[in-house]
């Protein structure tokens, strides 16, 4: 009887006396987790439009009930929707997740167009008004996101889902191990996929499409049917259509419902396609913003009927993929020394300066193009003449600054009575070879550049023009290391945080890290973020005592 006695006690002391009080994903606390990004939504914008948020659960959910950080900055150069949406996803700059841009050239795949971020030949959308088009998959994203050490850590019971109007929003911030991702047909407006996630569309998916739901957008949109994405997408019926269909994707899904945390991935397009067309300072782009605050606050309202414990039970991070340059001919009524570069003709003059040095008297083309701030070279009439790639990025970026100067009005014969606009100019240029040997200041600048850096691609070089300088004509752009572009919202929700407004200087990499450390998981493999301590709620200690 003794001895069963103390074996019984023995087997009693292995036993824990109180639950764990920190949150887990093993544990469903939370029963949620959603990773909310706004495309060109710059970090002012909260402040700017703040007396137009009237909603409890919208924007007000982050800036009077949530922790809400006031100077979030990326730290790299690439300022461009891809890099943004992989780094908020992975917690890592390009230099560990390898998305540059949105396309780049890769002549190992393809020879006559660049690839896509989230381009794969390995297979075919699916639910696509243009059947057997190029699929999409993350295969370019070299690092795992949150969403996917979520799976992991739970051996494949959470769920984990991305959605967006855009494919690379959609796919890279959820990540390799998502149960889906889902964007829309630019023609029709439907959600579709690819056979990465399975050879058709979900039956919800399937059943959502088949409703009546795209043409109401149309007909709140004003517009024809034929280009959803762009016509749709620039007005707020965009926004009320996608968190619909985010309703449809928690409903079926049973997101929040399980015993491990779910993950959601939402990305709000709709400030991107208006945005560039109508700039940051438009009474439309504000428009756009009050129409999120309501539709964001019908979500979540929503949404807390139909996760189990309700928001209590949900923890949200809001921020964007990068921020935006005022119009040029707006900004430079002001006095800012912004101006506007026709890139074609720039890269034609660069063009010229290349024959001449390296085939005189011929016309090669010497350049593939590509986005900005990188001109990529194509290396193949370079090898031809035997010119090595630090010998043609360098010659690049000697000729760059006079193949700007090339295209500028004459300068006036004298002094001038009233104040002249000011001219494009070229304030820095790095190459790959540079970027990728570390070879840079040992400054601010210089690590935002190293941030910069991917394997992807081929030959190119990094260039930054002049402050509030674009290659856009009409409309305006993003994809500079200068503050406007980088400065984002970053807001929390949810029980583990301390409600309040932050001053730290934080980046958009502590999102993962921060979750990461909250659901005592691993850090996304290549992730680079802090831990945002000062914003956490103390955790109840665990008593040990008998």
């Amino acid at each position: 009887m003794r001895n069963c006695l103390v074996a019984l006690l023995s087997l009693l002391l292995l036993l824990p006396t109180t639950p764990p009080a920190h949150a887990q994903a093993y544990q469903a606390k939370p029963k949620l987790v959603i990773i909310l990004v706004i495309d060109q939504f710059r970090g002012d914008y909260l402040e700017r439009y703040r007396q137009d948020f009237k909603t409890p659960s919208g924007f007000n959910l982050f800036l009077k009930r949530g922790a809400y950080f006031t100077d979030c900055y990326y730290d790299y150069a690439n300022t461009m929707t891809a890099p943004g949406h992989s780094t908020i996803g992975t917690g890592a700059y390009t230099d560990g997740h390898g998305v540059s841009l949105n396309e780049w050239w890769d002549l190992n795949r393809f020879t006559t167009h660049p690839v896509s971020s989230v381009d794969d030949e390995r297979y075919t959308l699916v639910g696509s008004s243009a059947p057997g088009e190029l699929g999409a998959s993350p295969r370019n994203e070299l690092a795992s996101t949150l969403g996917d050490e979520v799976v992991l850590a739970t051996r494949g019971q959470s769920k984990l889902f991305g959605i967006s109007l855009k494919d690379r929003a959609a796919i890279l911030t959820s990540g390799h191990a998502s149960n889906g991702a889902f964007w829309l047909d630019h023609a029709t407006g439907k959600f579709i996929s690819s056979t990465y996630w399975g050879p058709q569309l979900p039956p919800w998916v399937q059943a959502f499409n088949a409703s009546d739901r795209a043409n109401q957008a149309l007909r709140e949109a004003k517009v024809a049917p034929g280009h959803f994405y762009d016509d749709v997408g620039a007005h707020p019926a965009s926004v009320a259509y996608l968190l619909d269909f985010a309703r449809s994707l928690v409903a079926a899904e049973q997101m929040g419902r399980h015993n491990v945390t779910d993950v959601l991935t939402i990305s709000i397009s709709s400030t991107d396609i208006l945005g560039h067309r109508v700039g940051p300072d438009a009474p439309e782009q504000r428009a756009m913003i009050d129409a999120i605050d309501v539709n964001l606050n019908d979500f979540f309202t929503w949404l807390n009927g139909h996760v189990d414990g309700g928001m209590d039970n949900v923890w949200v991070a809001l921020s964007g993929d990068h921020g935006i340059g005022p119009i040029a001919s707006e900004s430079a009524k002001l006095g800012i020394p912004s101006a506007v570069f026709n890139l074609t003709k720039v890269s034609a003059a660069l063009n010229a300066g290349l024959n001449q040095r390296f085939s005189p008297g011929q016309s090669i083309n010497y350049l593939l193009g590509g986005e900005l701030p990188y001109l990529e070279l194509d290396p193949r009439p370079f090898q031809q003449a035997k010119v090595s790639e630090t010998d043609a990025e360098n010659a690049v970026a000697e000729l760059l600054p006079a193949a700007f100067e090339s295209t500028l009005p004459p300068p006036p014969t004298g002094p001038s009575q009233q104040r002249l606009p000011a001219n494009p100019t070229v304030r820095r240029v790095y190459t790959r070879v540079q970027m990728a040997a570390g070879q840079l200041p040992a400054n601010d600048e210089g690590r935002r550049i190293l941030h910069s850096y991917s394997p992807n691609g081929g030959w190119y070089v990094l260039f930054t023009p002049g402050m509030y300088q674009l290659s856009s004509a009409h409309g305006t752009n993003h994809y500079t290391p200068y503050s406007y572009d980088r400065h984002v919202p970053l807001a929390f929700f949810g029980s583990a945080f301390r409600p309040g407004t932050y001053h730290d200087p934080v980046a958009p990499v502590d999102i993962a890290a921060t979750f990461a450390s909250l659901l005592r998981i691993n850090q996304p493999s290549a992730s680079v973020g802090h831990v945002l301590t000062q914003a956490l709620r103390p955790e109840p200690t665990v008593s040990t005592a008998h």
